[in-house]
């Protein structure tokens, strides 16, 4: 049993003494290849840095020649600046003793020209005091002579002077009123005849329709059995609509018609648009009402700034604040004098575009002045002020440019104008408003502009009688003849056309003709 046991053991030793061998074998193998790599690389380490140390030290030599090199250069440089400003001082030193030479010549020269001057004064002080004596002596003269000649034209000389004034005067008014009319004459045959080419091209280049807008609407029903449920039980549907619109129904013995009447054009179409969708619904009833009605206002709302989008698009126009696209569509909605007020202002946008184009000045800007001219009458919320001081007010709000703001505000005289496009926005309005049935006037205000026009006439001096002719755009004055004269008539028509110019306010232009009529009757007897 042992004997197994210790051959084992012994096996177990010598194979344990053997491993240590081999290991110990293999250890130094590996030191030796270890320290074998370690020389090389210590070598290989020695080798590149004896080549990075010569190529720092080439570097270094060539970084101190260049600096070298510069150095030279610069000092070469200060001594030339050097040279030059001791010969700058040099050439100073000599100016500087020339101009002291100079000075010496100058002062020699003044000395010798005060004793001139000294002795010409002495001179001119005697001939002064032998021209006083003189004066005195024509002064003596004078007066002898004028009170000899009061003497014999039996008046005083303020009395004589004041004739001759009055006779100057009366010869210079009748000399200057030929003159502005030669004047104003001569003018017209080059101005008017540009002027008129003007304006006659532009309005022929650009073409409109005209149409009145009515304060009523009539909405066309199929049969008359619809008024009924529109009228509603004991009148409660046609109440609600016009609590819910603002506007009235007018529901008579018209067939198969009801009549919306208001003056805001926008509530007439709400009112119109809401009672097309009931009939069409079929369900009439307070709450249904309210609810139809608010789905149009918005419908409407939205409607609006569409309609100024595509104003805008249509004619070309960039950059418009939204709240002013929002307005150029209200004015769809709005009237001027029965002409619609969006149609009005595309129109003078085109001719004012046309006109500026004309006359050589920026047809893109006067057509964004002639669209929003208007503006300050679509204003939702009350306001004290002119329309146009109040849409110059909003472009100035909305960042609009200077010279539209002016136009905007100037196209009624409000405000001074201070730019070419102002007076083009003016013209074409009045171009827009004075077509052939684009407007409608109420019969009492044109009656009384009629009548401030011959009042304002016979205020005037020899005026007789006055006549507004061609509703109201003619004025045919008669003067008497014995006391105005025909330079004067001249001036009485100049006078009278500027005066309503000044004072009234009306649509397209007013011809003021004034009639001097010499008369001589005798009877045979």
């Amino acid at each position: 049993m042992l004997t197994p046991i210790i051959a084992a053991v012994v096996s177990l030793v010598a194979g344990i003494f053997l491993g240590k061998a081999i290991f110990a074998k293999n250890t130094q193998k590996l030191e030796d290849e270890a320290i074998a790599k370690a020389s090389d690389i210590v070598k290989n380490a020695e080798s590149q840095a004896e080549n990075i140390k010569k190529d720092r030290i080439l570097e270094a030599k060539e970084k101190f020649l260049k600096l070298r090199a510069e150095f030279e250069d610069e000092s070469n440089k200060k001594k030339q600046i050097l040279i030059q400003n001791e010969q700058k001082l040099k050439e100073r030193e000599r100016t500087i003793q020339q101009s002291m030479e100079q000075s010496k010549r100058l002062e020699s020269e003044l000395n010798s020209q005060r004793q001139s001057v000294a002795a010409k004064d002495e001179n001119l002080k005697k001939k002064l005091e032998e021209a006083d004596r003189k004066r005195e002596e024509a002064e003596k003269m004078l007066a002898s002579q004028v009170a000899q000649l009061e003497k014999i034209a039996g008046l005083s000389a303020d009395e004589a002077r004041q004739q001759l004034i009055d006779a100057l005067r009366g010869e210079a008014e009748t000399k200057a009123s030929s003159i502005i009319k030669n004047t104003i004459e001569e003018a017209k045959l080059t101005a008017t005849k540009e002027a008129k080419k003007v304006v006659i091209e532009t309005i022929q280049r650009t073409a409109a329709e005209n149409a009145i807008e009515n304060c009523v609407s009539v909405f066309n029903i199929e049969s008359d059995d619809v008024k009924g449920k529109i009228i509603g039980r004991e009148g409660r549907n046609i109440r609600a609509l016009e609590s819910a619109t603002g506007v009235e129904f007018i529901v008579d013995d018209t067939p198969e018609a009801i009549i919306i009447s208001g003056f805001d054009p926008v509530r007439r179409e709400i009112a119109r648009l809401s009672l097309h969708r009931l009939v069409q619904d079929g369900r009439i009833h307070p709450a249904r009402i309210e609810e139809v009605v608010a789905k149009t206002k918005k419908n409407i709302d939205e409607e609006i700034i569409e309609i100024g989008e595509r104003t805008v698009i249509d004619l070309g126009i960039h950059g418009l604040h939204p709240e002013l696209i929002k307005m150029v569509g209200r004015m769809r909605f709005r009237s001027s004098y029965g002409q619609n007020l969006l149609q009005h202002s595309r129109e003078v946008a085109k001719l004012c575009a046309t006109m500026a184009a004309e006359l050589g000045l920026n047809a893109k800007l006067a057509k964004r002045a002639g669209l929003l001219h208007d503006i300050g009458k679509v204003w939702p919320e009350e306001a004290e002020l002119p329309h146009a001081i109040l849409g110059m007010q909003l472009a100035e709000k909305y960042k609009e440019n200077p010279e539209v703001c002016n136009a905007i505000g100037a196209h009624h005289d409000e405000i001074e104008m201070t730019s070419m496009i102002s007076p083009i926005i003016q013209v074409c309005d009045a171009i827009s408003g004075s077509r052939p049935g684009a407007r409608r006037e109420m019969m009492e205000s044109y009656m009384r502009r009629l009548k401030e026009l011959e009042e304002l006439a016979t205020s005037f001096s020899g005026v007789q009688k006055c006549y507004a002719i061609q509703a109201g755009r003619e004025l045919r004055v008669l003067v008497d003849s014995e006391n105005v004269s025909d330079e004067k008539a001249s001036m009485l028509s100049y006078d009278i056309s500027q005066k309503i110019e000044k004072e009234m306010q009306y649509p397209g232009q007013i011809k003021v003709t004034v009639i001097r009529e010499m008369r001589a009757v005798n009877y045979a007897k």
